[in-house]
């Protein structure tokens, strides 16, 4: 699953870091010497001036924002200064929206040590004359007008009940060991005010509670990649992380920040997908290009999947490892789009052969294929079994730790962490996850399938 849909109406503000970037020094130097003193001082924390699209809180009518992002993306300081807009008035002494807030984390020294006195925590981002003071005692921040912010655990959920709140800030939502048992527990304490609101500041992980929050009509949500941030963020751990995990599952987690998949009884999850990461093939045996095309070529159409695979086959079939090398498919093609772009992958690779299923096209597959290559070494074939009876022999060779992948394959392990034994939970067709099992099929399946019933010899 992708991120939902932002519902950010807001629009984008005349005077802002990005407008500035963009002058040049002169013009930059006018600009601040059009400033008194006074704003010159407070400018560091005018926050609507310095934030990223995505850590400004959306317009509307809503009782929860979700801020879902990469490691790095600016969640945190996010939740800091949505804290400080509530609680803060007009001047130092002046009430704001706010007057109790709830500050809950995975642990309590989570809350103090990043929500608190982070380094974008509440108290780094206030200005000296709102900065609040932290009761070390009582687990709270007070601020000069007098509104509070409270520390909770999320493993303690039972804190959570008795005390009462008109905001809350829950940070790393999807970490938290007793997830339902808070968030049920700040949900009623959750009842002072007009319109008691919440921010929840997390790196997605696909948990029910997380899922359902997303689907409710009062939640709105912004999204960022950790690449958003790069400008606060050293170039070298941009760069070591991108190597280590660019183009893997873990990385669309973690780092762009998208609510990836994972289906009780699915075939296939995040965590076994990750174990058979490498970073380069072996020499192989055999490569293969594997084709699962749609039934029409219009916008509306299925994916056509295009997967290509190799594996080393020397020994006995036990013996034998594959490798998934690229995900090769194309959206709303053409045939004549989609024979082109498996050639082209053969081409690539030097794949020994190409193979397509014709339970729908028949013959018409490998006429078009024919149309662009006569000579192209082809195998159709036809499915007498659904998808999920197709799937399991492959998925047995993942569970033997036989079959690796490289990077880039972040569409196809989304539809492979969705196909079920009960059949596929995902929109559509898996038309990768198809190409997939037809290219270990022929590769590592069928022909160790063979080499286990040897046929006898007979002389005539």
């Amino acid at each position: 699953m992708t991120f939902p849909k932002s519902t950010s109406t807001r629009s984008e503000p005349t005077f802002n870091a990005n407008w500035l970037a963009s002058l040049t020094p002169s013009k930059q130097i006018e600009f601040l010497e059009t400033l008194n003193d006074a704003a010159l001082v407070a400018l560091p924390y005018v926050f609507e001036f310095w934030a990223l699209d995505h850590q400004l809180p959306p317009e509307g009518d809503w009782r929860t924002w979700v801020i879902l992002g990469g490691r790095g993306a600016g969640k945190t300081r996010a939740g800091a200064e949505w804290v400080r807009a509530q609680v803060e008035g007009p001047a130092p002494l002046s009430p704001g929206r706010a007057g109790r807030v709830a500050l809950i984390g995975e642990t309590f020294d989570q809350v103090r040590d990043v929500m608190v006195f982070g380094d974008s925590g509440i108290v780094a981002c206030a200005p000296p004359d709102r900065r609040p003071a932290w009761e070390a005692t009582k687990r709270r921040l007070v601020w000069p007008n007098g509104a509070t912010a409270t520390a909770f655990s999320a493993s303690e959920p039972e804190g959570l009940r008795g005390p009462q709140f008109d905001a809350a800030w829950a940070d790393e939502l999807a970490k938290w060991k007793k997830v339902d048992d808070a968030w049920d527990m700040l949900q009623f304490a959750l009842r002072l005010g007009d319109h008691p609101r919440q921010v929840v500041t997390t790196t997605p992980r696909d948990v029910p509670i997380l899922r359902r929050l997303l689907t409710l009509s009062s939640t709105v949500t912004t999204h960022a990649p950790t690449a958003a941030n790069r400008a606060n963020l050293a170039k070298s751990f941009l760069e070591e992380i991108e190597a280590r995990y660019g183009g893997t599952r873990l990385g669309r987690q973690e780092l762009e920040g998208v609510l990836l998949d994972d289906r009780e009884g699915a075939f296939w999850s995040t965590a076994m997908l990750e174990d058979c990461r490498i970073d380069g093939p072996p020499p192989l045996s055999r490569i293969v290009v594997a084709v699962d095309p749609p039934v029409t070529g219009h916008a509306g159409s299925d994916e056509c999947g295009i997967v290509v695979a190799g594996a080393v086959t020397e020994g006995a079939p036990g013996e034998w490892r594959a490798v998934v090398l690229e995900d090769a498919s194309v959206k709303a093609a053409k045939p004549i789009d989609w024979a082109r772009a498996a050639l082209d992958a053969m081409e690539r690779y030097g794949a020994d052969r190409l193979g397509a299923e014709v339970n729908q096209g028949g013959d018409l597959v490998e006429t078009v294929i024919r149309q662009i290559d006569p000579l192209v070494p082809y195998r159709g074939v036809r499915a007498a079994k659904g998808k999920s009876a197709r799937a399991e022999p492959v998925a047995a060779l993942y569970e033997q730790g036989r079959v690796s992948h490289l990077r880039g394959l972040g569409d196809l392990e989304d539809q492979m962490c969705l196909l079920t034994v009960q059949g596929f939970e995902g929109k559509g067709s898996p038309d990768r996850v198809d190409a997939l099992v037809w290219a270990l099929t022929d590769l590592v399946v069928k022909p160790g399938a063979k080499w286990r019933r040897p046929q006898g010899r007979t002389l005539l």
